[in-house]
């Protein structure tokens, strides 16, 4: 039994490093019953990676051991079942993104510290008396960014989460639709008034963001010019049947964008300058961006919503003089938490898709998260997502917790 059956010996520790593989099989979902490890006065065991300051993952992460009372009034009792690991959340650690979750002491923990994640799905284990909408067995979302998601299981406020139809879906689907299928919907959606056979230019384009804008906008009758990270030989050929298969127009390498002709090009696909692209996404900055700049119509919109490359946007005079383009950025999280029931709407849209099999997941790496998984697996599938060429993004599959 992994509980203690005393009070005294539910205190906080840290977990010492393991030597188990980083990736193995996916972990067997166990019966809600069956996944609670209780003590004899109700406290629910869990496990959280925390930081108690900014720095690399690798040097900031410990694995911190605590427990959970039975919620009361409108206090839930989660269980985390899926949290994926998202470039903001390695950010987030760094101290390099604008926001943070709290460093408290609230769980225990020998200094204050903050636990880092967005997003998840989790299963209600356990609800207070006062909470109305949400009961034991249901799925939740966090409603807002903050809520530090790399954890085994979390105590919150009814109100701190979003009920979700699970009927026809996994964990990892509900887990990972409020950040990149969201960010993908709402800039094809709200900076342009793009019509069927309107075309749209976008790098980053097997990224996340990058896959539901592809598939989104073939849904929607648009057409797109993808533009990918250049692989050597079969592993190219092999991404860009991919990105045609998920609905993309015209996929080319981030070599290409960068050569003379480009623009000429863009204007041969799109038969001409009145049906040039009216969108740019980018999520890439620097000549990359300037690059697909250039191949967008007067008056049409650069839509910024990353920086992977590091780089500034050197934005030409003539861009603003001459073709009149606008240069906008979009961030999910701050939209989300400004239009709370817009973004809830938007969620149950495309669970909607995902559910008729519209909308197809992005590729993962499952990082299995059980009880007796070590320090040292879990900050190393942190670690790898700074790397770059990945299989997929990388997510936290919890088992026997």
């Amino acid at each position: 039994m992994k509980c203690a059956t005393r009070l005294s010996s539910c205190r906080s520790s840290v977990i010492s490093p393991s030597s188990h593989p980083a990736f193995r099989p996916k972990p067997t979902l166990f019966p809600l019953d069956r996944r609670r490890h209780i003590s004899a006065y109700g406290y629910t065991q869990a496990k959280a990676l925390v930081y108690p300051n900014h720095g690399p993952p690798s040097d900031t992460l410990t694995l911190h051991t605590h427990s959970i009372s039975p919620p009361h009034s409108n206090l839930l009792t989660l269980r985390t079942l899926a949290a994926p690991l998202n470039p903001a959340d390695i950010n987030q650690i760094q101290g390099t993104y604008p926001t943070a979750p709290p460093f408290t002491q609230n769980l225990g923990t020998p200094q204050p510290s903050a636990v880092p994640g967005n997003e998840a799905c989790f299963e209600v284990l356990s609800a207070g008396s006062g909470c109305k909408n949400v009961g034991k067995g249901d799925w939740v979302i966090p409603r807002r960014t903050g809520l530090g998601t790399w954890r085994t299981h979390v105590q919150v406020e009814e109100d701190k989460v979003v009920k979700v139809d699970r009927d026809g879906l996994t964990p990892e689907q509900v887990a990972t639709v409020s950040v990149n299928p969201v960010t993908a919907y709402r800039m094809l959606k709200d900076f342009e008034d793009l019509k069927e056979g309107d075309w749209f230019i976008q790098n980053g384009a097997n990224s996340g963001v990058g896959r539901a804008a592809v598939q989104l906008g073939a849904m929607w009758g648009l057409k797109s010019i993808c533009i990918v990270r250049r692989r050597e030989g079969a592993e190219g050929d092999a991404l860009r049947r991919e990105m045609l298969e998920l609905g993309a127009t015209v996929v080319v390498s981030d070599q290409e964008l960068l050569e003379r002709d480009f623009a000429k090009r863009v204007q041969d696909w799109t038969k001409g300058e009145k049906q040039l692209p009216k969108l740019a996404l980018n999520c890439v900055g620097g000549d990359n961006a300037m690059a697909m700049a250039k191949t967008l119509a007067e008056g049409g919109t650069m839509v910024s919503y990353g920086a992977m490359g590091k780089l500034p946007l050197r934005v030409g005079a003539s861009m603003l003089i001459f073709k009149d383009l606008r240069f906008l950025g979009f961030w999910v999280s701050r939209w989300g938490d400004r239009m709370p029931e817009e973004k809830k709407e938007t969620i149950d849209e495309l669970l909607g898709m995902i559910r008729e099999g519209k909308l197809k997941d992005v590729p993962m790496v499952d990082v299995p998260w059980s009880w007796d998984t070590g320090k040292d697996e879990l900050v190393k599938a942190v670690q790898g997502t700074l790397e770059g060429f990945r299989k997929g993004k990388g997510i936290f599959q919890f088992g026997d917790t």
